[in-house]
Formats: C-alpha cells, sequence, structure tokens
C-alpha cells in the first residue's frame, strides 16, 4: 500500500524534532560567544574559534576517553566471548541460574555500582587511573554481552562442534577457530556497544576521578567550560561536537554488522 502524504509529513516532523538539540549544538559552537544569546537559528556571526580552543585543551581528555573504550572492548569480549560460549554450547551447570543473574545484574543502578567501586578504588590505589575506569565501564557492558553472545551461539548448527570434535580440536581450539569466526557480527555488536557506553560513561567517571589531572575522559573534560558565574556555551558546545564524531562513525560503518548482530539468535527453525 502506498505511503500517504501525511503519515510522510508526521514522520519528517518527528525527525526534525529528535535531530533538532544536535543541530542547536553544532550551531552555538559555530558563533561567536558574543552573538551566542541572540538565539539565531542558523550561526550568522560564523567563527570556528571553539574548536580551536576545544582541540587545543581537550586532546588529553578525548586520548583518555578512547584508552577507556578500546579497553572496555578488549576486557568485554575477553570476558563475555568464553562465557557467551559456555552457556549457549557447553554442559554448564546453573546455566539458568546465571543466565538469570545477568539480567539481574542489569537492572543494578550504575549509582549504586560507583559508590562500590569507589570504596575498593580508595582502598586499593585505582582512583584516577585509566585501568580503573576501564574495569568500571566493563561490568555495565559484559551483562548485555554474555547474553546477546550466548543468544548468537545458541544457534549455531551443533555439527560445527561435532565435525571440530572429530579433527581432535580441544573445546578451545573449538571456540577460537569455529565459534569466534562464526560470531563476527554479534562481536562486533558487542564491541561498539562497549565502546558507545565507556565513551558516554559520566556516572563513574564523575565518581572515580577525584578531580584533577588529565586523565578525565571527554564526558568530564566537558566541565572545564562550566564554572559558578560563567559558562563557555561556545566551546561546550564544540566539545560535544568532537565527542560526537567517533561515535557517529563508528555507528555509520558498523551499521549492518549491528543490525546482524542484535537479531541473531531472535528467531529460531
Amino acid at each position: 500500500m502506498t505511503r500517504t502524504w501525511w503519515k510522510t509529513g508526521i514522520g519528517l516532523v518527528l525527525i526534525a524534532i529528535m535531530l533538532f538539540p544536535i543541530y542547536w549544538m553544532v550551531n552555538v559552537s559555530l558563533t561567536r560567544r558574543d552573538s551566542i544569546r541572540r538565539g539565531d537559528l542558523v550561526p550568522l556571526d560564523f567563527t570556528l574559534e571553539h574548536y580551536g580552543v576545544v582541540l587545543s585543551e581537550q586532546g588529553s581528555f578525548l586520548a583518555t576517553s578512547l584508552l577507556v573504550g578500546l579497553g572496555t572492548v578488549v576486557v568485554t569480549l575477553a570476558v563475555a566471548a568464553p562465557a557467551g560460549y559456555a552457556l549457549a554450547k557447553l554442559a554448564l551447570p546453573g546455566r539458568r541460574t546465571l543466565s538469570f543473574l545477568l539480567i539481574v545484574a542489569q537492572m543494578v543502578p550504575a549509582v549504586v555500582m560507583a559508590l562500590g567501586f569507589y570504596s575498593l578504588y580508595s582502598r586499593y590505589g585505582l582512583l584516577d587511573t585509566i585501568p580503573g575506569l576501564i574495569v568500571a565501564d566493563s561490568t555495565i557492558a559484559v551483562p548485555f554481552a554474555v547474553m546477546l553472545l550466548a543468544a548468537f551461539m545458541t544457534g549455531i548448527p551443533k555439527e560445527l562442534i561435532q565435525a571440530a570434535e572429530l579433527d581432535g580440536a580441544s573445546t578451545w581450539r573449538t571456540f577460537r577457530s569455529v565459534i569466534l569466526p562464526v560470531s563476527r557480527n554479534s562481536a562486533v555488536t558487542v564491541a561498539l556497544f562497549a565502546f558507545l557506553w565507556a565513551w558516554s560513561d559520566f556516572v563513574f567517571a564523575s565518581t572515580l576521578n577525584r578531580g584533577g589531572g588529565d586523565l578525565r575522559p571527554i564526558t568530564m573534560g566537558i566541565y572545564n567550560y562550566i564554572g559558578a558565574q560563567n559558562q563557555e556555551y561556545g566551546p561546550m558546545m564544540a566539545t560535544a561536537v568532537v565527542a560526537s564524531v567517533p561515535t557517529a562513525i563508528l555507528l555509520i560503518v558498523a551499521q549492518r554488522y549491528v543490525a546482524a548482530g542484535v537479531t541473531a539468535g531472535a528467531v529460531k527453525d
């Protein structure tokens, strides 16, 4: 049935409403400081000076976010891939209980976890460290990753595993040489979500970093432009735009893997 014009119009209006905050962020980042308060819908007083400020002042924070994001991806895949394989294909006692616990783990508020991490990190000297942030962010990504990978690996034909066993492959060799290559789409999806969660994290970053130095991620670096008496809206919005670019690129590049990975295991024959 041909889509009617009013449905298309409603769709365009809804898309415009959802994208307007992004447009306004870009608009403010391209407007001179003295003209921002006028609220022009287009950057009539155009400037790129805010981006110059961001690139000169926020480089270390961007590097920290990149290191934390990549580290979170590595830790998440290293833990979730074997765990998902064990839940899906191995005779693991208590699999249903473990699956239930993974669901419960995702319901725990990040604030509660952050307070627990702060107590442990202060005792072992892990506050204000990149490894500390990586471990904290991984606790958010791992339960989701295990469930997604397990759902996909459940659908892998058992004949593939049996053929590997007949060839003399061990459980680890079967996982590494057979299961992982087949699970590429789900692994890419898990890696993308883990990176996005770590990149956008604020709760752990603000709780586990006591305030200083260059080891803060970009979500904390943006607070350099927020003061008690004055706010630098131009650099603030420019920082938000710069921080959004890597995630936008990743989503565009990996969208076909994400679409395949998220729906994997949802339908069984």
